[in-house]
């Protein structure tokens, strides 16, 4: 008795083990960009007396999460006692000890360093080609022209040659804050480069490549967005639910959130660090940085209007190159959009049902941070499909919204505004089984049973 109990003690933590190991290895894949990640690619392009010299890419492969300032950080750990001599294109943000060098003194000697961009207006004998934006990533669909970045640098006291050389270990990549787990570096074929005339081709002594994945979950511990609704046919406004992005107490805990009338204000301002990622939002029942409303606006014979504002309650943060992504059946039939730029995404194969908006260059593609000026909006006008349209049971809203790349808390369901004829159904859900209950005493009350 005591074996068996013991055996099936044994089966239970195992199923247990095996459950959260899966948790644990499907937590960033995205289900809207299944393939999305980062690849940073290391191009050993000559050796040195002591070393080489390596090109370092960073590709971003994300379709619509980005990396705005103060940029990205990448780090990781060397196998052997690597330094690195000098960097074109990205600088480490310390030196480390280097007292054991008595002439030349190298640019890091630290065992795990931490590598940065340059910053825009670097002169140009400190840059390579397509480095200086001061760490910023555009998304692959928003501008694929800037969605990668790269370095030089110039390793010592490592391996000359393809047998020798130890492949770094431990990459982290920092977006700025956490958010990125990156895996083993791999080696694989050697890069090729062609010619700006396309006559020849030459390739990178050695290539190993590490790629990054995200997780919301690591990112921030709470949401950093929410969704509200509101509809000409209703006069309810369904509001971001409450404590959506955390509650904070900002009478117990001054200068948790700020208030335009507080004490707190102008001090809580004037110690906002434009380095530190962290939010410090205004005020609210939801308590996010971002709101996205969906108001259902207009209905034509033959088309239908919808308005989307997004309200930055953040005085922590400007949005640079911002963007939604909404999914809604209806937009397979999107006809025009206002003031912002649309691409649709397809996750699903041949179902256009995911559409990605971001704001028009130098008009409104930067959300500026919280107040009367830090919002955004536009309109989209969609063409109804007499097959499965309607405004019944809130169709009409979007199943899931992403800002930057995050997953948006939605009001429950059971919340959105409704039809006219359908708020009998929706106030008093106990109705149906009154209404058998009733029927069944009167049918056995009147013999009908027998």
């Amino acid at each position: 008795m005591d074996i068996s109990k013991f055996t099936r003690f044994i089966i239970f933590l195992a199923l247990f083990v095996f459950i959260f190991s899966c948790l644990s290895s499907t937590e960033a894949y995205d289900p809207l960009d299944p393939n999305g990640n980062i690849t940073i690619k290391w191009d050993i392009m000559q050796w040195t007396p002591d070393g080489y010299v390596a090109v370092v890419t960073i590709y971003n492969f994300q379709q619509y999460r980005h990396i705005q300032a103060p940029g990205w950080t990448l780090g990781w750990s060397w196998a052997k006692k690597e330094v690195i001599w000098s960097m074109v294109g990205g600088q480490a943000t310390e030196q480390g000890d280097c007292s054991r060098f008595k002439g030349n003194i190298p640019h890091c000697c630290k065992k795990d360093p931490a590598i940065v961009d340059l910053l825009p207006g670097t002169p140009y004998n400190m840059q390579i080609a397509n480095c200086c934006k001061g760490g910023v990533l555009n998304s692959l669909i928003q501008d694929p022209a800037t969605a990668s970045s790269s370095f030089q640098l110039s390793v010592g006291a490592a391996g000359t040659s393809n047998k020798t050389v130890r492949v770094p270990k431990n990459f982290t990549l920092k977006a700025p804050g956490p958010g990125y787990t990156c895996g083993i570096a791999k080696v694989v074929r050697s890069s090729k480069f062609a010619s700006r005339d396309g006559r020849r081709t030459t390739q990178a002594l050695m290539t190993w490549n590490v790629t990054c994945t995200y997780s919301q979950f690591l990112a921030q511990k709470t949401p950093s967005c929410c969704v509200s609704l509101s509809s000409f046919y209703n006069n309810t406004i369904v509001n971001c639910p409450t404590c959506a992005c955390g509650c904070q107490n900002n009478i117990a805990q001054p200068g948790s959130c700020v208030e335009g009338d507080s004490p707190y204000f102008a001090s809580a301002i004037n110690r906002l660090d434009k380095t530190i990622s962290a939010p410090i939002v205004q005020c609210t029942s939801h308590m996010c940085p971002i709101r996205v409303h969906w108001h259902v606006k207009l209905n034509y014979k033959e088309y239908w209007r919808t308005k989307i504002t997004v309200t930055n309650f953040n005085y922590q943060m400007n949005y640079s190159q911002w963007n939604l992504v909404i999914q809604h059946p209806n937009f397979d039939n999107l006809t025009q959009i206002f003031s912002f730029n649309y691409n649709s995404l397809t996750p699903y194969g041949n179902i256009n049902d995911t559409a990605m908006l971001w704001g028009i260059k130098y008009y409104n593609d930067l959300l500026i941070e919280a107040g009367p000026y830090g919002n955004v909006q536009s309109e989209l006008l969609f063409k109804k499909d007499l097959s499965t349209f309607t405004f019944d049971k809130g169709w009409a809203f979007p199943r899931r919204v992403y800002f930057n790349g995050d997953n948006c808390v939605m009001p429950p369901p059971d919340a959105y505004p409704w039809l006219p004829n359908a708020s009998i159904r929706t106030r008093s859900p106990m109705l149906l089984p009154i209404i058998v209950f009733l029927a069944a005493f009167w049918c056995l009350s009147f013999g009908y049973g027998r």
